[in-house]
């Protein structure tokens, strides 16, 4: 594990077990200083996995996050959007970048106004041929309708793999950096979860708890 101090902290993990913990006193308070200010922030978590609730690596990840953020007293608003009714970007440039998507979906009326209204977005996702699951991608896309109020948010990311190299996780890594940059998103968390590809191995390792350090100390 590392942990790199530079304004909003960002946690880099690789390797599963206890091999990944280097520092186990990390109690997950460097990565929130300065986040929410003591303040009850609004988190909406995007889970993009097809998986069931009890077999997604992904999602497990995600509800440890939820649980340690609900004890710090934050509002969270989850989205699952392999379940729910979802349409991809289309570029028809109807929205203006700024209105209604020509979709009257999930995306349109869950989602969105959860986001618009959000001070914190978690993306969680699979690793699937090095980048984002399809779902969150098109989560992703659909960000073009409201792209400017979407600026300025906060953001973490939690992803898991089966691969193990440590090149697993760098194009994904690179696509989230980038959006951050783009997005003007302050990161305040990243979990790459390398070596879980089942769910038994990811919660026999470390992940869980810097996922849940990560929002109780936020």
């Amino acid at each position: 594990m590392k942990v790199i101090c530079a304004g909003a902290a960002t946690l880099f993990l690789s390797g599963c077990g206890l091999a990944a913990v280097e520092d186990k006193n990390f109690d997950g308070k460097a990565l929130a200083q300065n986040v929410s200010e003591g303040k009850s922030m609004k988190i909406v978590v995007i889970n993009s996995s097809p998986h069931a609730d009890n077999e997604s690596t992904s999602k497990y990840l995600a509800q440890k996050f939820i649980d340690g953020a609900k004890t710090a007293g934050h509002e969270i608003f989850t989205f699952d959007a392999a379940n729910e009714k979802i349409n991809p970007c289309r570029g028809c440039d109807a929205c203006g970048m700024d209105g209604d998507c020509i979709f009257n979906d999930d995306i349109s009326n869950k989602l969105m106004p959860a986001m618009l209204d959000a001070d914190l977005l978690v993306l969680v996702t699979p690793l699937y041929y090095f980048g984002f699951s399809a779902q969150m991608k098109t989560i992703i896309d659909r960000f073009y309708s409201r792209t400017g109020k979407l600026h300025g948010k906060k953001s973490i990311i939690l992803a898991t793999a089966w691969n193990t190299a440590d090149w697993t996780f760098t194009a994904l890594k690179t696509h989230y950096e980038t959006l951050v940059r783009y997005m003007e998103w302050q990161d305040v968390g990243q979990v790459y979860a390398t070596g879980c590809g089942y769910r038994s191995a990811v919660e026999s390792s470390e992940f869980g708890d810097m996922a849940y350090k990560i929002g109780a100390a936020l």
